[in-house]
Protein backbone atom coordinates (compact mmCIF):
# COMPACT_ATOMS: atom_id res chain seq x y z
CA UNK A 1 0.00 0.00 0.00
CA UNK A 2 1.70 3.59 -0.94
CA UNK A 3 0.42 6.52 1.04
CA UNK A 4 0.45 10.05 -1.63
CA UNK A 5 0.17 13.16 0.66
CA UNK A 6 -0.30 16.60 -0.77
CA UNK A 7 0.84 19.36 1.49
CA UNK A 8 -1.22 22.45 1.81
CA UNK A 9 -3.00 24.55 4.44
CA UNK A 10 -6.96 24.01 4.80
CA UNK A 11 -9.83 26.63 4.71
CA UNK A 12 -11.14 28.84 1.61
CA UNK A 13 -8.86 31.71 2.48
CA UNK A 14 -6.37 29.12 1.53
CA UNK A 15 -7.33 27.92 -1.94
CA UNK A 16 -5.55 28.20 -4.71
CA UNK A 17 -2.66 29.77 -3.49
CA UNK A 18 0.84 28.63 -4.12
CA UNK A 19 1.52 27.09 -0.90
CA UNK A 20 -1.46 24.98 -1.60
CA UNK A 21 -0.60 23.53 -5.27
CA UNK A 22 0.12 19.73 -3.09
CA UNK A 23 -3.84 19.76 -2.51
CA UNK A 24 -4.10 21.14 -6.37
CA UNK A 25 -2.36 18.30 -7.60
CA UNK A 26 -4.36 15.63 -5.64
CA UNK A 27 -7.35 17.19 -6.41
CA UNK A 28 -6.64 16.77 -9.74
CA UNK A 29 -6.04 13.13 -9.06
CA UNK A 30 -9.29 12.52 -7.73
CA UNK A 31 -11.05 14.09 -10.26
CA UNK A 32 -9.35 12.24 -12.85
CA UNK A 33 -9.79 8.48 -11.12
CA UNK A 34 -13.34 10.17 -9.77
CA UNK A 35 -12.34 9.34 -6.02
CA UNK A 36 -14.43 10.71 -3.50
CA UNK A 37 -12.95 12.80 -0.31
CA UNK A 38 -13.94 11.41 3.00
CA UNK A 39 -12.73 11.94 6.51
CA UNK A 40 -9.82 10.04 7.68
CA UNK A 41 -8.71 8.35 11.25
CA UNK A 42 -6.37 11.30 11.65
CA UNK A 43 -6.56 14.65 11.07
CA UNK A 44 -6.95 14.59 6.99
CA UNK A 45 -8.91 14.19 3.80
CA UNK A 46 -8.62 10.81 2.50
CA UNK A 47 -9.35 9.40 -1.06
CA UNK A 48 -9.05 5.62 -1.42
CA UNK A 49 -7.63 5.19 -5.28
CA UNK A 50 -6.59 1.84 -7.12
CA UNK A 51 -9.10 -0.68 -5.16
CA UNK A 52 -7.57 0.77 -1.74
CA UNK A 53 -4.12 0.13 -2.49
CA UNK A 54 -2.89 3.74 -3.07
CA UNK A 55 -4.75 5.97 -0.01
CA UNK A 56 -4.30 9.97 -1.13
CA UNK A 57 -3.99 12.10 1.71
CA UNK A 58 -4.46 16.38 2.39
CA UNK A 59 -3.81 16.83 5.91
CA UNK A 60 -6.39 19.19 7.79
CA UNK A 61 -3.41 20.96 9.74
CA UNK A 62 -1.58 23.58 8.98
CA UNK A 63 1.75 23.22 6.93
CA UNK A 64 4.25 23.50 9.43
CA UNK A 65 2.08 20.79 11.59
CA UNK A 66 1.79 18.09 8.92
CA UNK A 67 4.16 15.49 10.44
CA UNK A 68 2.10 14.15 12.92
CA UNK A 69 -1.26 13.67 11.02
CA UNK A 70 1.17 11.72 8.23
CA UNK A 71 2.54 9.55 10.60
CA UNK A 72 -1.19 8.51 12.08
CA UNK A 73 -2.34 7.74 8.73
CA UNK A 74 1.18 5.72 8.54
CA UNK A 75 0.40 3.78 11.55
CA UNK A 76 -3.16 3.07 10.88
CA UNK A 77 -3.04 1.77 7.73
CA UNK A 78 0.20 -0.09 8.14
CA UNK A 79 2.22 1.82 5.54
CA UNK A 80 5.57 1.67 5.37
CA UNK A 81 7.76 4.73 5.36
CA UNK A 82 9.16 4.33 1.95
CA UNK A 83 5.76 4.61 0.48
CA UNK A 84 5.13 7.83 1.41
CA UNK A 85 5.25 10.18 -1.47
CA UNK A 86 5.05 13.85 -0.41
CA UNK A 87 3.62 16.59 -3.09
CA UNK A 88 4.52 20.16 -1.80
CA UNK A 89 5.25 23.51 -3.36
CA UNK A 90 8.88 24.93 -3.46
CA UNK A 91 10.08 28.27 -4.03
CA UNK A 92 13.55 27.90 -4.77
CA UNK A 93 12.25 26.32 -8.43
CA UNK A 94 10.93 28.68 -11.13
CA UNK A 95 7.79 28.82 -11.48
CA UNK A 96 6.20 25.44 -13.07
CA UNK A 97 9.14 23.52 -12.65
CA UNK A 98 8.91 19.71 -11.11
CA UNK A 99 11.94 18.04 -9.00
CA UNK A 100 11.64 14.35 -7.67
CA UNK A 101 13.77 13.15 -5.11
CA UNK A 102 14.13 9.63 -3.23
CA UNK A 103 15.37 11.90 0.05
CA UNK A 104 16.61 14.54 1.15
CA UNK A 105 16.63 17.49 3.46
CA UNK A 106 13.36 19.83 4.03
CA UNK A 107 15.08 22.36 1.75
CA UNK A 108 13.97 25.24 4.12
CA UNK A 109 9.89 23.89 3.93
CA UNK A 110 8.23 23.82 6.69
CA UNK A 111 5.79 21.02 5.82
CA UNK A 112 8.50 18.86 5.17
CA UNK A 113 10.16 20.09 8.09
CA UNK A 114 7.62 18.46 10.42
CA UNK A 115 7.71 15.31 8.25
CA UNK A 116 11.48 14.71 8.96
CA UNK A 117 10.80 16.04 12.58
CA UNK A 118 8.26 13.55 12.95
CA UNK A 119 10.16 10.78 12.11
CA UNK A 120 13.45 11.63 12.23
CA UNK A 121 13.93 10.59 9.14
CA UNK A 122 14.68 12.33 5.36
CA UNK A 123 13.94 9.10 3.47
CA UNK A 124 10.75 9.43 2.20
CA UNK A 125 9.66 10.09 -1.86
CA UNK A 126 9.15 13.65 -2.52
CA UNK A 127 7.79 15.75 -5.25
CA UNK A 128 8.44 19.65 -5.16
CA UNK A 129 6.56 22.11 -7.90
CA UNK A 130 8.14 25.22 -8.00
CA UNK A 131 6.10 28.29 -7.25
CA UNK A 132 9.27 30.60 -7.57
CA UNK A 133 10.62 32.97 -5.52
CA UNK A 134 8.88 36.53 -6.43
CA UNK A 135 9.59 39.51 -5.83
CA UNK A 136 12.64 39.57 -3.43
CA UNK A 137 11.90 42.33 -1.34
CA UNK A 138 8.39 40.59 -0.79
CA UNK A 139 7.90 38.91 2.71
CA UNK A 140 8.31 35.17 1.72
CA UNK A 141 5.46 33.80 3.61
CA UNK A 142 3.19 36.38 1.90
CA UNK A 143 4.48 35.25 -1.23
CA UNK A 144 3.53 31.21 -0.49
CA UNK A 145 0.27 32.41 0.79
CA UNK A 146 -0.65 34.66 -2.02
CA UNK A 147 -2.80 33.42 -5.14
CA UNK A 148 -1.00 32.91 -8.58
CA UNK A 149 -1.35 36.08 -10.61
CA UNK A 150 -3.46 35.84 -14.07
CA UNK A 151 -0.54 35.33 -15.80
CA UNK A 152 0.74 32.47 -13.70
CA UNK A 153 -2.69 30.41 -13.52
CA UNK A 154 -1.89 28.43 -17.22
CA UNK A 155 1.55 27.35 -16.29
CA UNK A 156 0.13 26.15 -12.83
CA UNK A 157 -2.30 24.46 -14.21
CA UNK A 158 0.21 22.99 -16.42
CA UNK A 159 2.50 21.87 -13.77
CA UNK A 160 -0.42 20.43 -11.54
CA UNK A 161 -1.19 18.18 -14.59
CA UNK A 162 2.32 17.33 -15.07
CA UNK A 163 2.54 16.32 -11.04
CA UNK A 164 -0.40 14.35 -11.71
CA UNK A 165 1.34 12.32 -13.98
CA UNK A 166 4.06 12.01 -12.12
CA UNK A 167 2.39 10.86 -9.05
CA UNK A 168 0.67 8.18 -11.37
CA UNK A 169 3.88 7.07 -12.59
CA UNK A 170 5.38 6.97 -8.63
CA UNK A 171 2.42 4.30 -7.87
CA UNK A 172 3.16 2.37 -10.99
CA UNK A 173 6.97 2.14 -10.91
CA UNK A 174 8.46 4.16 -8.01
CA UNK A 175 10.48 7.19 -7.61
CA UNK A 176 13.86 6.20 -10.62
CA UNK A 177 11.50 6.53 -13.26
CA UNK A 178 9.74 10.07 -12.18
CA UNK A 179 12.97 11.54 -11.34
CA UNK A 180 13.84 10.60 -15.18
CA UNK A 181 11.19 12.09 -17.37
CA UNK A 182 10.49 15.33 -15.12
CA UNK A 183 13.29 16.43 -13.60
CA UNK A 184 13.91 17.99 -16.84
CA UNK A 185 13.31 21.44 -18.00
CA UNK A 186 9.88 21.12 -20.14
CA UNK A 187 11.73 22.42 -22.90
CA UNK A 188 14.79 20.44 -22.75
CA UNK A 189 12.17 17.51 -23.06
CA UNK A 190 10.29 18.91 -26.38
CA UNK A 191 14.05 19.15 -28.84
CA UNK A 192 14.74 15.97 -30.39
Amino acid sequence: MKLVVGLGNPGRPYAGTRHNVGFDVLDALAGRHRLDWESAPANALLAKWRAASVLLAKPLTFMNLSGPAIGDLLRFFKIDFPDLFVVVDDVNLELGRLRARPSGSAGGHNGLKSIIAAFGNEDFARLRIGVGRGDGRRDLADHVLAKFDPEERTIVAEAVGRAADATELFVAEGIEPVMNRFNRKEDAEEKP
